[in-house]
């Protein structure tokens, strides 16, 4: 896909680092899949993407919108904020996210995977590409309940046991427990997918590029 590059720690980064103000690990993606990482304080961040500070609040576990000419996502521990140019994903050292950054973002922005917005501007793919991996997760989780709680069941109406095995039940019922955050999760996910495809001119404004190339739309 594209290049690495890795900005190596200098006495700027740990006085910024040793710094009251908060700090965001940031990973960098360019249109050609060329990633760089680096620390940034949380208002220098904002004051160069030209956002305001409660932008990067992400007050809400689900979220996509507009600021700016900036696309704002959030999918609970994915944070991204979206340019004509470029995507930044902060907080970026997550056990979750990182062989997805490292293995297949890098190279699905720069046209080798099987996003149907290749011919789209760049941040409708960074947008098809973030919401592919939430998918994936979602899909994920579903796969490793949905076999636990089938074998549970089984064993638990086995006609040949003569009284219930209680270490079933409480693993029905933890299992039960994590199928209704699913239930949840993918709730919310749908409904803030749903409230964009309703409303043509959300979708207008997510077409950061129109500004700058106007025969896009």
């Amino acid at each position: 896909a594209g290049k690495l590059y890795q900005h190596a720690p200098t006495e700027t980064s740990q006085a910024t680092l040793a710094s009251v103000s908060p700090v965001f690990a940031v990973m960098k993606f360019d249109k050609d899949g060329n990633t760089t990482y680096f620390e940034k304080k949380k208002t220098e961040l904002y004051q160069e993407l030209g956002l305001q500070a409660r932008d990067l609040r992400f007050q809400h576990v689900m979220s996509i919108a507009t600021r700016n000419n900036r696309i704002i996502m959030r999918m609970e521990f994915l944070k991204a904020v979206i340019t004509p140019e470029f995507l930044l994903i902060l907080d970026y050292r997550n056990l979750s996210l990182e062989h997805w950054l490292l293995n297949e973002l890098a190279s699905q922005l720069a046209g080798e995977g099987q996003l149907v917005t290749y011919s789209l501007p760049f941040e409708f793919r960074a947008i098809e590409a973030i919401l592919q991996y939430w998918i994936s997760k979602l899909q994920g989780r579903l796969n490793t309940l949905q076999p636990q709680i089938l074998e549970t069941l089984e064993a638990l109406v086995d006609p040949k046991l003569l009284s219930v095995d209680r270490s079933k039940l409480h693993i029905l019922l933890q299992n039960g427990k994590s199928l209704s955050e699913l239930e949840t999760d993918l709730k919310v996910f749908k409904e803030t997918i749903l409230e964009i495809l309703d409303e043509e001119e959300v979708i207008e404004e997510l077409c950061l590029s129109k500004w700058t190339d106007p025969q896009v739309l």
